[in-house]
């Protein structure tokens, strides 16, 4: 039963640090932060101007459908505003995980 084990705890530890030597060996080569595109930024500040403007409008004044316009128009400028941004996002559950994983590594 020890030498089931043992050999078990062998084989994970070498497994363990198997890709620690292989990726030693590789050269990584040095990455640069691309910046936005150009294009999307000026996009992102003409849409961000235009909220403004729907934000600055008096709504008392207008009719219930140029409300409703108004409001699929703020939504649909919004969902181009997160698309343009892009980002990583990590659940909940990942979160947990990956907390409980480095509590358990280190």
């Amino acid at each position: 039963m020890k030498k089931i084990v043992l050999s078990l705890m062998v084989a994970c530890l070498s497994l363990t640090f198997f890709p620690l030597q292989s990726s030693a060996a590789t050269i990584a080569e040095p990455t640069t932060v691309v910046d936005p595109k150009p294009a999307e930024a000026v996009e992102a500040k003409t849409l961000l101007l235009r909220l403004d403007e729907i934000n600055a409008t008096d709504m008392s004044k207008l009719k219930s459908s140029e409300k409703k316009d108004l409001r699929k128009e703020v939504r649909s400028i919004n969902h181009r505003l997160k698309t343009i941004s892009g980002g990583v996002y990590i659940s909940a559950g990942a979160a947990i995980l990956i907390i409980l994983l480095l509590i358990i590594l280190l």
